[in-house]
């Protein structure tokens, strides 16, 4: 048989039943859609992920207090151990080479007010480095300085979201009083939005001398953690294995398994965090390819039908000298041809999907070429398993009881 021939016998097997042709191509489309959505979501929450995490500094390096580490390399003791302290930070300022700023911090929530306003926002006590090490790029006003610090200066610079909560949108707040746990501060500076959400937001967040913050807040002379910017990302190992080496002397601890602090990096986070996104889009493109598996069953149950109905002209084809190979060809790529028409309305359906939800949910989906040949490649799979089947047994019919078959 022509190919040509071949085409339009095709074309007219499946058209002539357009109702149940449209059916069985839907399940295919719907499969095809939500593996490509789902899939595009989860690049687009891993990329968000991973630039959230890049913006919070350059070649970043973390020192938290508390030996144990769990899910992406934190301290499980954060925020009960006191481990740290500032003369660390400065020890490993004034010893370490190959990096560009130390910045200890503490950390804690208050209830802040100011002007008849008030939120509940992160107050960080950081130091002057805070800036470059954390990329804080300042919008009106300025950051901390090194004479503020040593002052116990009470100055404070707020990000933009909480500019906004306290003095609403657009405000300059330069120069006017806010109230942290009843300690009255200025606002000497407004920094540029980062983006980002939940309790770690910069933008949502108050910057205050880490001296002030000690003295007049949180009591005591530990660091909630040690922020350390590496001078390139090719020296970031060589400078954490100095941080460990340094503190370790300076905890008087012989052992690393022992040790009283934990050190990550930024490539690290990155690492944990894509290798969890990856996870989760697989298990939920493996979820909807369970609709996959039931519009194959659907193209085998289709395939099946069509060759009981059509066994007279099967019957009359092997009769006037149609080879089994002709029959099975037939029959194989109509179930192919099926999930072909499945997977390119699958794939335009997915990316349309994918678009209206990111809309929704604020993560920008991204459709890559190598999901779309994955749509094409498994569209092909499902056509060749589930077609196979009822192509094998139209060409097995014996034409006899073929043509006899009523």
């Amino acid at each position: 048989m022509k190919f040509n021939d071949l085409l339009k016998e095709i074309f007219w097997a499946i058209s002539g039943n357009k109702a149940r042709s449209s059916l069985t191509i839907l399940g295919i489309v719907i499969g095809i859609a939500s593996v490509i959505a789902l899939i595009s979501l989860g690049q687009g929450a891993k990329n968000a992920i991973s630039s959230s995490i890049q913006s919070i500094g350059s070649n970043l390096i973390i020192v938290t207090p508390g030996s144990q580490r769990s899910g992406f390399g934190l301290s499980a003791g954060r925020g009960s151990a006191q481990t740290l302290t500032l003369a660390d930070a400065e020890a490993i300022k004034q010893q370490i080479s190959n990096i560009n700023g130390v910045a200890p911090e503490v950390s804690r929530r208050y209830q802040v007010t100011a002007a008849g306003q008030n939120t509940n926002t992160n107050v960080i006590g950081t130091m002057t480095d805070y800036q470059t090490v954390r990329n804080i790029n300042i919008d009106t006003g300025s950051f901390i300085s090194d004479v503020q610090v040593t002052g116990d200066a009470k100055v404070a610079v707020l990000g933009p979201t909480t500019r906004d909560d306290l003095f609403g949108a657009g405000t300059d707040p330069i120069g006017k009083t806010i109230r942290i746990n009843s300690v009255n501060f200025k606002v000497v500076g407004v920094t540029k939005s980062k983006g980002g959400s939940g309790f770690n937001n910069p933008d949502d967040a108050i910057y205050i001398p880490i001296s002030t913050a000690q003295h007049f807040l949180s009591g005591g002379n530990s660091v909630a953690d040690i922020s350390v910017s590496a001078a390139d990302q090719s020296s970031m190992i060589a400078v954490q294995d100095d941080i460990s080496t340094l503190l370790l002397a300076r905890h008087k601890i012989s052992n690393s398994a022992s040790a009283d602090f934990s050190l990550m990096n930024q490539n690290d986070i990155v690492s944990a965090a894509s290798s969890v996104t990856s996870t989760f889009t697989t298990l939920l493109a493996g979820i909807a390819s369970i609709s996959l598996l039931v519009g194959g069953i659907g193209i085998m149950n289709m395939m099946l039908t069509t060759v009981t109905e059509r066994t007279r002209e099967i019957g009359l084809r092997k009769a006037i000298g149609a080879k089994k190979s002709d029959i099975s060809r037939q029959f194989l790529l109509e179930a192919i041809m099926l999930t072909f028409l499945g997977g390119a309305f699958g794939i335009i359906l997915g990316y349309l999907v994918s678009l209206i939800l990111s809309r929704l949910i604020s993560i920008q989906g991204q459709v890559t070429v190598s999901s779309i040949l994955l749509a094409f490649g498994v569209s092909a799979a499902v056509g060749i398993i589930f077609g196979y089947y009822p192509a094998r047994r139209a060409a097995g019919l014996n034409p006899i009881e073929a043509l006899r078959y009523e």
